[in-house]
């Protein structure tokens, strides 16, 4: 990689990097009518609450849609093309944008089981997700 990814997360945020940093996957949730959302926003989309909890999520959903990326991208991706996008629609309701990972092109599909790992990437430990085995 020839430069590093750094953010400065919204205050919103901060909490969400801080779970992934330590291996775990938390969504916000209001705490007034219990809607998960991501990303992390100040109020809730559908009541307008402020009232929130980092709540544990179970890391499991669906592909939504993906793409694969080619030349050009930004300079830290420059070593990792081409790379797959993906959307997967979490088991709790929220979209989330990611990577699929160890996995071969060819099991990229609208629909394929996932779960999430964290891998690093700069700074950042990015939440990714690989094919989920049928027993899991």
């Amino acid at each position: 990689m020839t430069e590093s990814l750094r953010v400065a997360p919204a205050p919103e945020e901060a909490p969400f990097w801080e779970w992934c940093r330590r291996g775990e996957l938390r969504l916000q949730r209001c705490a007034a009518c219990g809607r998960w959302r991501h990303p992390p926003r100040p109020r809730c989309p559908r009541c307008r609450s402020a009232e929130v909890e980092w709540a544990p999520a179970c890391g499991r959903g669906t592909v939504f849609t993906w793409t694969v990326c080619h030349p050009p991208v930004l300079p830290v991706f420059a070593d990792r093309v081409p790379y797959n996008v993906i959307v997967v629609e979490l088991d709790e309701g929220p979209l989330m944008v990611s990577n699929l990972v160890d996995a071969t092109p060819g099991q990229l599909a609208v629909g394929l089981d996932v779960e999430v790992v964290f891998r690093p990437l700069g700074e950042l430990i990015l939440p990714q997700f690989r094919p989920r085995a049928a027993a899991s």
